[in-house]
């Protein structure tokens, strides 16, 4: 399946949630925020959220500063 990560094509497996998507990314545990078709997604929901064909995901990192 195909969708739109951070402004650039990407093959995904089919049913893949959005938790699923940060594993595949190497980014689970981490601290991320996520934006599914321009609505931020919960943190809560990244399981359960399972993407569609041609969806648009952003997603940016928390960096931390002093």
């Amino acid at each position: 399946m195909h969708i739109i990560l951070n402004g650039e094509p990407r093959e995904i497996p089919n049913d893949c949630t959005a938790g699923q998507l940060l594993e595949v990314l190497e980014l689970g545990g981490k601290r991320v925020a996520m934006e599914l078709n321009l609505d931020i997604l919960p943190r809560g929901e990244f399981d359960s959220q399972t993407l569609k064909e041609g969806d648009r995901v952003e997603i940016v990192h928390a960096i931390g500063g002093g």
